[in-house]
């Protein structure tokens, strides 16, 4: 029997991948996208110039956030030539592994700044189990939902919700509210592009807010609620809890259009400026580099969180789909979420700015969240 034109579209069609099987480029058998890679690439260099200013010119912390970007692009290598289907299936192991070091934290985990959020490995130094389960999340929520028809049914959402909430509350008593807000987000825009109802969504609003003051009264600590008080007048304690934000708005307003140039920041270099090199890297950058240097990264940002969509629209499956546009989304709230930070928009939370703050566990998670990319890319 003759087929039909439909059905000789749909054997050729180019979301099926049989293209790819007869005319592979070289970046297709390597499995990799060369536009992503591109991109990642540069934001790394300029991540590594940006470390080598706010350490005060200190090689080894450069060394050691170059010898991060290794792994991680390594990682990205890796995790692209695994098909998206080997993801699915351990995506639930992946969870697991991430939950069990959460809890392993509260045991075994090293106390820095007030706060028990690493494990020591032996040659490799400190991992972060939080930063694990960013990546852990949206594969985990992405398993369930797609294993089902969409957009899901109200029992396929609360499981949902419990899966997220769990880690939600193991990192917050580490205690790592920030993080663990991302981690809550990540599992969230699962279920917001999985194509949950905006009553649903609206109404679960809702409940936030009347829950705010309940949070606040019992659950945070004083210094989450000192962060939220310092966000609304930073000037009440200028010596205190304020310094950091106002240090931070100084360095970014004093860089004015084109900065003051590489290398001649005085709030970062002069050490007015905390955490100059991890939290408040885009503070330094901004003195030094000014609006112009600032609309560079975020095109460089917004490039990347374009490509990915692409990507996923492009997919062929429910899982693809899910998992690209979650942690396309998940990156875009890293950004925002960290500048926000430093302008005085949100509290001060520490989380790092994308592939530009210093720090190993966040560099090589993310870009193995884009091998990730790269393999729904190229695996059709």
């Amino acid at each position: 029997m003759k087929p039909v034109p439909q059905s000789r579209f749909l054997r050729y069609s180019i979301r099926d991948g049989l293209h790819l099987k007869n005319n592979s480029s070289y970046w297709h058998k390597l499995h990799l996208d060369p536009w992503l890679l591109s991109l990642l690439i540069l934001n790394a260099i300029l991540g590594l110039i940006v470390v080598y200013s706010a350490s005060a010119q200190d090689m080894g912390l450069v060394f050691k956030q170059g010898f991060s970007f290794l792994l991680g692009f390594v990682a990205l290598f890796i995790c692209a030539q695994v098909p998206p289907k080997v993801y699915q299936a351990f995506s639930p192991y992946l969870y697991a592994v991430s939950l069990v070091l959460l809890i392993a934290v509260f045991f075994i985990g090293e106390v820095r700044m007030g706060a028990r959020r690493w494990i020591a490995i032996p040659l490799l130094g400190s991992m972060q189990p939080s930063e694990l389960m960013k990546f852990a999340m949206p594969l985990m929520i992405t398993w369930f939902l797609s294993r089902n028809a969409l957009p899901p049914r109200i029992f396929h959402i609360l499981i949902s919700l419990v899966l997220i909430v769990i880690p939600l509350l193991l990192v917050a008593l580490q205690p790592d509210l920030g993080a663990g807000i991302l981690i809550l987000t990540s599992g969230l825009f699962v279920l917001f592009l999985a194509g949950i109802s905006w009553k649903l969504i609206l109404g679960s609003m809702g409940l936030v807010m009347l829950f705010l003051p309940i949070a606040w009264t019992f659950l945070l600590e004083s210094y989450q609620k000192k962060r939220i008080t310092t966000l609304i007048d930073p000037e009440a304690d200028v010596l205190g809890s304020g310094w950091n934000i106002i240090q931070s708005k100084i360095a970014i307003g004093s860089g004015g259009f084109s900065g003051k140039g590489y290398l001649q920041g005085t709030q970062s270099h002069f050490g007015f400026l905390p955490e100059r090199h991890t939290d408040f890297i885009m503070s330094t950058y901004a003195e030094e580099f000014g609006f112009i240097g600032v609309v560079i990264l975020f095109s460089l940002y917004a490039a990347i969180i374009i490509r990915c969509f692409m990507i996923g629209l492009n997919s062929f499956n429910n899982f693809g789909r899910l998992i690209v546009g979650s942690l396309a989304l998940s990156f875009f709230l890293y950004v925002v979420v960290n500048s926000g930070m430093v302008s005085g928009i949100f509290p001060v939370t520490g989380d790092p700015l994308p592939f530009m703050s210093y720090g190993g566990t966040a560099i090589i998670t993310l870009l193995a969240g884009f091998g990730i990319v790269m393999s729904v890319h190229t695996h059709r």
